[in-house]
């Protein structure tokens, strides 16, 4: 990218080299690639920006079998989502790693981008499909272009899409008027048509996705690095802890308390520095 002149974008650059580098690593060793599904999903996503589309993909129905996954050696890496920058922390991620060996090898950055969808036309959609999370990313937009329209909530975004075309299908096209708010991957999938693209309340909703793994990978010498650790229960004993982080001069980007889940008011904390 340093060297880029153009005419290709830098992000074009980094797509062919990502695919190449993709190819290469399946010659070595075939990968398999552990995500949070279904097909489809922004995890899904995230996964195929990090390593490209030559190696091998599994869904998996949470966030605790990407993890059992991976430590098992069923797959070489997983990916999970830790934080959107408008909804916050996925505190289920913080808390499987209380229990884990796993490392975090790498972290991804996707703009998250919401679509509506539907098979029908856009005036006649009654109900809409879609996860809690993207309803809160999308609260503003929906309140304002669609207020009467019911909310359903089921497992994943892609979910979403596969139950409207489902419906759909059924045989009772007439009567179906449901709709969903996915990515526009999910829309490609189920054959959906695209009514209104980035709905999202915040142009800059973006989510941090980890790549676990079970060895740290090799410093670049500009590396993030997490922290999970807990603290006596006396007075400033988390003042005491963070600063020594100031004292070496290391600059804390996020901290994070999950409750231990072993003793009542006792936590963890996590830290990236």
């Amino acid at each position: 990218v340093a060297k880029n002149t153009g005419p290709l974008t830098n992000d074009s650059l980094r797509a062919i080299y990502r695919e190449v580098m993709s190819s290469a690593l399946f010659l070595e060793k075939p990968l398999i690639i552990a995500y949070l599904g279904p097909e489809a999903t922004y995890s899904h996503m995230a996964s195929v920006r990090k390593f490209g589309a030559s190696v091998r993909y599994e869904p998996m129905p949470s966030i605790a079998d990407v993890f059992t996954d991976v430590a098992k050696g069923r797959a070489d890496y997983g990916v999970v989502p830790i934080e959107n920058s408008t909804e916050g922390a996925v505190t289920h991620t913080y808390d499987m790693f209380t229990d884990s060996e796993l490392k975090i090898c790498a972290q991804i950055l996707l703009p998250i981008r919401h679509n509506l969808m539907a098979a029908c036309p856009r005036d006649q959609i009654k109900k809409l499909y879609s996860i809690a999370q993207v309803f809160a990313q999308c609260r503003q937009w929906l309140q304002v272009n669609m207020p009467h329209v019911e909310l359903v909530e089921v497992s994943s975004s892609t979910r979403a899409a596969e139950l409207v075309r489902q419906e759909y299908a059924s045989g009772i096209a007439e009567t179906a008027h449901s709709g969903a708010l996915a990515s526009a991957l999910a829309a490609e999938k189920y054959s959906l048509t695209i009514h209104d693209e980035n709905i999202q309340d915040s142009s800059e909703n973006v989510t941090r996705f980890l790549v676990i793994g079970r060895k740290y990978p090799a410093r670049t010498g500009n590396d993030k690095t997490s922290i999970m650790f807990a603290a006596q229960d006396r007075v400033g004993a988390l003042h005491d802890s963070l600063a020594t982080f100031k004292r070496h001069k290391i600059n804390l980007t996020k901290i994070e308390s999950r409750p231990s889940k072993k003793k009542a008011w006792e936590y963890y904390f996590f830290v990236d520095c």
